[in-house]
């Protein structure tokens, strides 16, 4: 005869194995429910620039510090939030979602202001030349200039396009002027081109020519370079023996100072934003 017991067993062990299977599927569906678009669940960083924060490069880079957290946990990267359900922190402090107008300024910053919203050892903020009306918004640099160097600069609270700015793979060209101590050689022309490592950095100008003449010999050039690393300028022409007098940013992509004076800003159009893209107006 059968024991009809065992069976029973059999039975309620293999649903009980069902039920554990399932309940993870459950609870991601909880978590992460199919009538949600990423859209509407932004990549943590993501959310982090759009509240007006910080770049979304600088959101990353917070995260992987472990100073972002997720409803009381340390968050990781790639992690998406629901802006309207997650409590956000930064540093223990809520981060709220975005709710002012987009603002973009373009600044011709002087020598000796700090591209930073706070720095305990430097005298003066580039933003301590904002009015009091743009005070009130939460901006941030969108690619910086050293403190010894003066030209444009872009504030903006648009998180995605301070990324699109400042990420190495968009390749923004920006074009400076500067003035070396002494004139330049034939022999140095060729190796900036071709670039050098300095401090384990590579180190290259783009395009280098002098603005009347030829750059041999000058000691006022024009230059442009594709990518932003910290005193990148600076560093390459030390490297060959060149102090810069002065350094000016005059464009970035196809926006230009023009006629705005030094130590002035203004609010930016859509379409002089687009400037800043040539390639993608083109």
């Amino acid at each position: 005869m059968f024991d009809f017991s065992d069976i029973g067993e059999a039975l309620r062990l293999t649903n009980a194995k069902i039920l554990r299977l399932k309940q993870p599927q459950l609870h991601m569906t909880e978590t992460n429910p199919q009538n949600e678009s990423p859209v509407s669940r932004p990549k943590l960083q993501k959310f982090l620039a759009q509240s007006g924060l910080c770049s979304r490069r600088k959101g990353e880079t917070w995260i992987a510090d472990g100073v972002v957290s997720v409803n009381g946990q340390i968050a990781s990267l790639g992690c998406r939030v629901n802006p309207d359900k997650d409590v956000v922190k930064v540093n223990g402090k809520r981060v709220q979602a975005h709710t002012q107008s987009p603002l973009t300024l373009m600044v011709n910053k002087p020598k000796g202001f700090t591209c930073s919203n706070e720095d305990e050892h430097a005298e003066r903020l580039i933003f301590d030349l904002l009015e009091r009306k743009h005070k009130s918004f939460r901006l941030f640099c969108a690619g910086r200039l050293d403190v010894e160097s003066e030209g444009l600069v872009i504030l903006t609270n648009d998180g995605s396009l301070a990324h699109r700015l400042t990420h190495p793979s968009n390749e923004v060209k920006k074009r400076y002027q500067v003035e070396l101590n002494i004139p330049l050689t034939a022999e140095h022309l060729p190796l900036l081109k071709k670039g050098t490592t300095v401090e384990d950095e590579f180190l290259r100008i783009d395009e280098l020519r002098a603005k009347n003449g030829k750059p041999v010999g000058s000691q006022r050039l024009e230059l442009s370079l594709g990518h932003g690393k910290k005193r990148e300028i600076r560093r390459i022409f030390l490297h060959f023996g060149y102090r810069i007098k002065k350094l000016r940013r005059v464009a970035i992509g196809g926006l230009a100072l023009h006629k705005l004076p030094l130590g002035q800003y203004r609010e930016l159009e859509r379409k002089e934003i687009g400037l800043l893209f040539p390639k993608e107006v083109s």
